[in-house]
């Protein structure tokens, strides 16, 4: 089949695609931005990437006619007061442009919201289906609650709560019930339903085998960890104050944490079973989703993150446009040092920078800097990154984000997602010969008036000993 795959690059597309590739599938793939896609060599005879915008109807022509199903797997945790109206507008795009394809279904992953009173994100994701199958082409929806896997903001976003804090002053919401799903779960429901009759105009719950409070799914963590926790729910908790929490304690955003505290309010468990009925199979349990998930991070293999994605990210999603650092208005620390050790060291060196190895020296510095930006609203340092080795472009890297990851030319440019009066760049370059190789390391800042200058000049004798001390430590070991 001719399969029509958007939000490929996101927590779920990612893993999604290779599944697809595997079944023998030709994948169109729909992204804002080539760079943020790679392909892997062995998948590209079946893969082809249209570069297109879902809120800009002329560019969604590049999708081709002939097309048989496709995947709406599309959308936002911003907090613009718009979010809504452009979620809606992107469904009503992609709706209108495949009534005149020859796709015969669209299957999109909703939320679980089967209660009268929404939060805002549900609601809108619930809108979004309701535009779909307002279209000529059937629709299937899945509507899953919490996604437990490798990398998923549920996942993190538990063990962060459970391993930091022994005792747990907690909002009531913890009271209110959900049912889990084991990601390997939903990928599977997403390939199943894929092409079969039975699903064409069909809405699907889809939930794992356990019921269960949001308090139990931090003590059954806690147990698993070997961990004794304390959890006590009060009432005075507001959900701002709850967002706040999150937001501090772990290492989401706090748009991100927002979300989830609204969403939270609800109960999310499934009132019907009817797709075990078409497909019967043995779901995974919590807690063996738990231990899938922890193998799976404990052997860096962590196929997508929730934080490697823009959604509430104040970013352009076409991270293409930052690559390139202006020549003018631009304050900058640059450190040019010669070395003589193998290049692949301290190449090696610079791709594992940041996450749970840190920044090689001062690393008090930058926890400290991380926790400022936290203070200000910032997303700070602990969003870490997804793997120990590896980094492409778009990937989370502490309060980074990966515009450039050339390691063939030995190139490595990263963009400051941190609160700043301004911009900020981090770059580093190795220039071989043949005695060894010379590190060019640059910070550059453009600043966003008096208030930028001041910012850059005030701190400079605190940032030239970090940037020379971190420039060092790569060169020399």
């Amino acid at each position: 089949m001719k399969i029509l795959l958007t939000g490929a690059n996101g927590y779920i597309g990612t893993r999604l695609l290779p599944r697809l590739v595997d079944d023998g599938h030709e994948i169109y793939v729909l992204v804002r931005s080539r760079s943020r896609i790679e392909i892997p060599e062995k998948f590209q005879s079946q893969l082809h990437i249209i570069e297109a915008d879902l809120l800009n109807p002329s560019s969604l022509l590049k999708i081709p006619d002939d097309i048989d199903a496709a995947y709406y797997l599309v959308h936002s945790m911003s907090y613009s007061q718009k979010f809504s109206e452009l979620e809606a507008a992107s469904a009503e795009n992609f709706a209108r442009r495949l009534e005149n394809t020859k796709a015969k279904q669209i299957i999109y992953l909703s939320g679980l919201s089967n209660e009268v009173h929404l939060s805002r994100h549900l609601t809108s994701r619930k809108k979004v289906g309701k535009i779909l199958r307002e279209g000529k082409v059937p629709v299937t929806i899945l509507m899953a609650g919490i996604i437990i896997g490798s990398g998923s903001a549920s996942f993190e976003i538990i063990r962060d709560l459970v391993e930091k804090l022994p005792i747990m002053v907690a909002p009531k919401w913890l009271k209110q019930l959900t049912q889990p799903i084991a990601i390997s779960d939903v990928l599977a429901y997403l390939t199943l339903v894929l092409g079969n009759p039975a699903c064409l105009g069909q809405s699907f719950e889809i939930g794992g085998p356990n019921v269960m409070s949001y308090k139990d799914l931090l003590l059954n963590f806690a147990k698993m960890r070997g961990l004794k926790r304390k959890i006590f729910t009060v009432p005075v908790l507001t959900p701002r104050l709850s967002s706040y929490w999150l937001f501090f304690v772990t290492s989401t955003s706090f748009s991100l944490a927002r979300f989830l505290v609204e969403s939270l309010i609800n109960n999310a468990v499934c009132k019907e079973n009817r797709i075990q009925t078409l497909f019967p199979r043995k779901l995974l349990s919590y807690e063996e989703a738990l231990q899938l998930a922890f193998t799976r991070t404990e052997e860096d293999w962590v196929p997508s993150s929730w934080k490697d994605t823009l959604s509430g990210s104040t970013l352009n999603p076409d991270l293409s446009i930052y690559v390139h650092v202006p020549k003018f208005g631009i304050l900058s620390d640059r450190r040019i040092i010669p070395f003589s050790c193998p290049i692949e060291q301290v190449q090696k060196r610079i791709w594992s920078l940041g996450g749970d190895r840190g920044w090689l020296t001062m690393n008090w510095a930058w926890k400290l800097r991380g926790f400022l930006d936290k203070l200000v609203g910032g997303i700070g340092l602990r969003r870490g990154r997804t793997h120990p080795m590896r980094l492409k472009v778009g990937d989370a890297l502490d309060f980074w984000r990966v515009l450039l990851s050339d390691e063939k030319n030995r190139r490595l440019l990263l963009y400051a997602e941190m609160k700043l009066p301004g911009e900020a760049w981090l770059e580093f370059e190795i220039i071989p010969h043949e005695t060894g190789g010379t590190l060019k390391q640059t910070a550059s800042f453009r600043p966003n008036g008096v208030w930028g200058r001041f910012y850059w000049y005030s701190l400079y004798p605190f940032h030239a000993l970090i940037f020379s001390q971190l420039a060092k430590h790569i060169a020399k070991g």
